[in-house]
């Protein structure tokens, strides 16, 4: 017999539905929507449904505040994933809702799958109060939304919870469980560690429960039973998504901060969440040039080198590499005064594009380059005892522009030494001071 035939009490309904709040007073957590004084909640006590975003991790109530809003605001609740649904399913929750002559809350779970098409189809039924939008996403809005969308939203940021938020959820379930099965029990320090390991996923946290209860629900489970039932929870870790962002922003900040310890951290983590090593090489010669630059000429080579032996010896073996070149850009002296020199000299090189090159500076391979004036007093360095011209290099047109201003560290000392000493033996043939 099919199950979905089957009389309800015999259908198997997962823990995590079981166990769904139906208040905001049963939601653990996310104090930005229980808070009574915060917008949310008013809303909720008064009966009033508003299009919102949920964006936060798995696990955490946004299909729970999505249904408690419809309940308390006495709406149709419909349901549907971005994943599986399309245009066609939106216009049949339309059509519902017109024929009925109500307002339906539309969940709408994964909206960051929806693209831009799809998303502009829900524009007009938020107009005219055809539908309320709940979205709920692990991605942020700002980077998957049409701006359209979002302003008519309001975007609630959700908190993984905290590991004393999934224990209580977790004695409730136990509770639940045991009303079917009496001998069903997890000692305190199995409950707590669950509780920890669960990484603030309350629906990832009831299923292992429950799992543990169809594998044996006449038993006590300890602390080794538990660990040993329990199946890994993957890196958090998305490569596509936030997470991706968020850890190599953490990587470069630390390298950039002189922590090697949280550096050698967050590439692990990268590592370990599946990211692509070459990925991770290009990443580390870039803050090898941005962020310590020629205060140790040294770390763009040894960069090089690390993304090399990986691309040789691949992985395992070839991320030990990447490990060296993080501590020792963690540990280099740094500076950006290459960095910004570039960026500086960019932003002057599109403001004077049309300023042409001194004609001392210009290539004469020709005789007749030569008899309209290429090259004529020109200044050959080589020609000095000490290498030192007193020529302009910049345009005609042009002041002479500071842009490579080099730190007081590592290298870079020893380029501002230099610099001031060329400048002012340059003053000194021009007879000037500065």
């Amino acid at each position: 017999m099919d199950a979905l035939n089957l009389p309800m009490s015999d259908v198997q309904i997962p823990l995590a539905h079981r166990l769904r709040p139906t208040t905001l007073e049963e939601v653990q957590g996310q104090l930005a929507c229980t808070d009574p004084s915060g917008w949310f909640a008013q809303s909720i006590k008064e009966g009033r449904a508003v299009s919102c975003i949920f964006w936060g991790p798995p696990g955490v109530g946004k299909t729970t505040l999505a249904r408690i809003m419809a309940k308390h605001a006495d709406m149709p609740f419909a349901q549907l994933s971005a994943v599986s649904a399309g245009k066609k399913e939106v216009q049949d929750i339309v059509a519902q809702a017109k024929q009925t002559g109500r307002t339906y809350l539309l969940f709408l779970d994964e909206i960051h799958r929806f693209n831009k098409a799809q998303q502009d189809v829900l524009l007009p039924y938020l107009e005219d109060g055809t539908l309320i939008l709940v979205g709920a996403t692990t991605e942020n809005p700002s980077f998957t939304l049409n701006n359209a969308l979002l302003s008519r939203c309001r975007v609630i940021v959700l908190q993984a919870l905290s590991a004393d938020a999934v224990l209580v959820i977790l004695r409730r379930g136990v509770a639940t469980l045991q009303q079917q099965s009496g001998g069903f029990r997890l000692e305190e320090d199995a409950l707590l560690w669950l509780a920890t390991a669960a990484d603030g996923d309350a629906r990832y946290a009831l299923n292992a429960l429950e799992a543990m209860f169809d594998a044996d629900n006449s038993k006590t489970w300890v602390l080794k039973d538990v660990q040993q039932q329990w199946q890994r929870k993957q890196a958090k870790y998305d490569r596509d998504g936030d997470s991706h962002y968020d850890f190599i922003s953490a990587l470069h900040k630390s390298i950039r901060s002189s922590d090697a310890d949280a550096a050698v951290y967050w590439l692990a983590r990268m590592l370990e969440g599946g990211e692509e090593p070459l990925y991770l090489a290009r990443r580390l010669i870039r803050m090898a040039t941005e962020d310590i630059g020629l205060a140790d000429p040294k770390a763009l080579t040894l960069a090089l080198d690390a993304q090399r032996m990986f691309e040789i010896l691949g992985s395992p073996e070839g991320e030990q590499g990447l490990f060296e070149v993080a501590i020792y850009l963690a540990l280099a002296p740094k500076s950006n005064a290459a960095y910004m020199a570039e960026k500086a000299a960019r932003r002057l090189a599109k403001a004077t594009q049309h300023l042409d090159v001194p004609t001392h500076l210009k290539n004469a391979p020709t005789t007749l380059m030569k008899q309209i004036g290429h090259g004529d007093g020109y200044q050959y360095a080589h020609h000095e005892a000490d290498a030192v011209v007193t020529q302009k290099h910049f345009p005609d047109a042009m002041d002479e522009v500071v842009l490579f201003d080099p730190v007081g560290r590592g290298f870079e000392k020893t380029l501002a030494e230099r610099k001031a000493w060329l400048q002012a033996r340059r003053d000194e043939k021009r007879g000037t001071s500065r």
